[in-house]
Formats: structure tokens, C-alpha cells, sequence
């Protein structure tokens, strides 16, 4: 009977510290009404090899990458991944009585067609950028 004494005194106890800490900690973040401040941001300075990097192999990648999305999305109906593909399953899937299943598609063919958008502005953006910073220096 002794030992059961000792260990329920010994859980009692932790158990008062686990919720007193607990309890201290959220009043300590209750009262603390500072929001959080917005992160600022330092202006980035690339070496001469980084630059060279960025403009020789990532922006390459960068703009590739976005043409082939363009191109898929922009498709026939044969291009899986296209708005047309999309379009064409979903009247596959009305013809089949699977009108919510429908819908979903189209919502989907609707958000890909809009992406175009991005991707035209991605497009503008990348090759300002390479236009202003990937010159060679003379």
C-alpha cells in the first residue's frame, strides 16, 4: 500500500507542475498584446559567379519550364493536363450520369484556363529580368 501512496503523490505532484506550467504559459501569451511584426527584407547582392549562375542556368530553366506549361495547358484534347483534355472528361463523365464528378472537372478546366494569365504575366516578368540583368558587361 505504501508504494501506491508514494507513486500517486509523485503523479499528484507532476501533475500540479505539467498544469501550472501550462496555465503560467498561456496567460504569459494571452497577455502579450504585440503583434508580430512584419518581416523586413534586405536588398540581395549576388557575386559576379552567382549572377552568372542565375542568368546562365536557372533563368534558362526558368522560362523553358514555363513555356512547356503553357504549351500542355493550352493544348487539344489529347494533351493530358490540357483545358480541352479536362473538358473532354468531364463531358465523358456527364455522359456517364456522374454530374458531381462533372463539375469538379470543369471548376478545374476553369482554374487552368487562368493560369494562362499567369503564365503570360510570368512570362513578361522573366524576360524583363533577364533583359535588365543578364547583359553582358562591356
Amino acid at each position: 500500500m505504501r508504494r501506491s501512496v508514494r507513486g500517486a503523490m509523485a503523479l499528484g505532484t507532476s501533475a500540479v507542475v505539467l498544469v501550472g506550467g501550462l496555465v503560467g504559459s498561456t496567460t504569459m501569451a494571452a497577455a502579450d498584446p504585440s503583434p508580430t511584426p512584419t518581416p523586413t527584407y534586405k536588398q540581395v547582392t549576388l557575386s559576379p559567379e552567382e549572377s552568372q549562375q542565375l542568368c546562365a542556368v536557372k533563368l534558362p530553366k526558368l522560362i523553358e519550364r514555363r513555356e512547356k506549361l503553357a504549351k500542355r495547358i493550352s493544348g487539344g484534347a489529347d494533351v493530358k493536363g490540357s483545358v480541352a483534355w479536362l473538358k473532354a472528361r468531364a463531358e465523358k463523365q456527364k455522359a456517364k450520369g456522374h454530374d458531381k464528378i462533372a463539375a469538379q472537372l470543369e471548376k478545374r478546366a476553369e482554374r487552368r484556363s487562368g493560369r494562362l494569365e499567369q503564365l503570360a504575366t510570368m512570362k513578361t516578368k522573366l524576360e524583363t529580368f533577364k533583359t535588365q540583368h543578364c547583359q553582358a558587361v562591356k
